[in-house]
């Protein structure tokens, strides 16, 4: 057996791909699943199958419909946040979302990527941090290796690609600081989960 460069695999070699393909499948299988679940209409139904995946779900946070994951068991969601309609959520690597975020439908939080630079187009991955407090307008687009920092905003279809200090406002493509958040000892909650949404 070859693989796909042609070379010719050792019998270890040729169990460990098969192996690792396996595990591929099933996980392949489990978002699959998790997409379905997603457009079940009832947020305790999908909250529940969410937790059986290994997403790791604060108190009072809730996920809207049509919410899509990658490799589940490495999301982290805090108490009192929201996830709007559409959403992906990476969990390639880390995805750690804090406490009383509040996230727009259609945003796209990655945290793996190519690198365009190779020879073989290989993933990179790099794990993304959002703070407690922060704001996503919708379509935002987060990508590996970030930190948001607690309180920031980000505008509408803004594309993230370094980090965000606590309480900017940024914008844009590639997003730029565009203002600053007054207030800086927020301590609001986001409220009550839309059962049917």
């Amino acid at each position: 057996m070859k693989d796909k460069s042609g070379r010719e695999l050792s019998s270890s070699e040729i169990m460990r791909k098969g192996s690792n393909r396996a595990v591929t499948v099933w996980r392949e299988f489990v978002v699959a699943c998790l997409h379905l679940i997603g457009h079940f209409p009832s947020h305790h139904v999908r909250r529940f199958f969410y937790r059986m995946a290994g997403i790791k779900i604060g108190r009072g946070s809730t996920i809207h419909m049509g919410t899509r994951f990658y490799n589940p068991r490495n999301i982290s969601i805090g108490k009192d946040t929201i996830i709007g309609e559409g959403a992906i959520l990476d969990g390639r690597a880390l995805v750690k979302i804090g406490d009383h975020v509040d996230i727009a439908s259609e945003v796209m939080i990655y945290n793996s990527e190519h690198d365009i630079q190779s020879d073989d187009f290989h993933a990179i991955s790099g794990d993304v941090v959002i703070e407690e407090y922060v704001f996503f307008g919708p379509r935002v687009i987060v990508l590996p290796g970030v930190t948001i920092g607690k309180g920031a905003v980000v505008a509408a279809g803004a594309v993230v690609t370094k980090n965000v200090e606590p309480f900017a406002v940024v914008g844009g493509i590639p997003a730029k600081v565009i203002g600053e958040r007054s207030q800086k000892n927020p301590h609001y909650r986001l409220g009550r989960a839309a059962w049917f949404r």
